[in-house]
């Protein structure tokens, strides 16, 4: 029996390095977006470390006019990285979604073929289970001419009674009269 080949094996390896590559890709945006949200954390923190650090100079005594300044222009830069940050993860949201699809796209390109194969993988079992059955049933019917062959009488009996004359000894008598 042959050895089953599927023969759009390298279609598929290329198709399954196509959705690796989906993956991988799919996997840098999401560590882009969990860096930038690590740096946005940051922001937050720094934001409320500096309130702390307005509130404690707008305490009681002498009010530090250049600290409060200081502390608010510093706010105001935080809050705008963290606006430029928002904006870059709401654009790698989309970059992620994007090529989220692809993914699945490619996946499902993957699992056609799969199953593609394994149909086939299937009908050839199948095939090959059919022909040796075929085989064994070829050589069962071979068995069976052959002892049916040897149980048979080697000679023909004739039946009992009146022998007739051979064609030699008709001839023989024929030619005396």
């Amino acid at each position: 029996m042959r050895k089953f080949k599927f023969r759009l094996g390298s279609v598929l390896k290329l198709r399954e390095a196509a959705r690796d590559q989906r993956r991988a890709e799919l996997a840098e945006v999401y560590r882009a977006d969990d860096t930038l949200r690590q740096h946005a954390a940051d922001i937050d923190r720094e934001l409320l470390g500096n309130r702390a650090h307005c509130r404690a100079a707008v305490g009681p005594g002498a009010l530090d006019v250049d600290r409060l300044l200081e502390g608010h222009r510093y706010e105001l830069l935080l809050r705008s990285q963290r606006r430029q940050i928002d904006a870059q993860r709401a654009m790698l949201a989309i970059e992620i979604e994007r090529r989220r699809l692809l993914l699945v796209q490619a996946s499902r390109d993957v699992r056609v073929l799969e199953k593609l194969r394994q149909r086939q993988s299937d009908h050839h079992r199948a095939e090959e289970a059919r022909q040796l059955m075929k085989q064994l049933d070829e050589i069962a019917q071979q068995r069976a001419d052959q002892s049916l062959f040897q149980n048979r009488p080697s000679r023909v009996e004739r039946p009992s009674g009146p022998e007739r004359p051979t064609a030699s000894e008709v001839r023989s008598q024929e030619a005396l009269s």
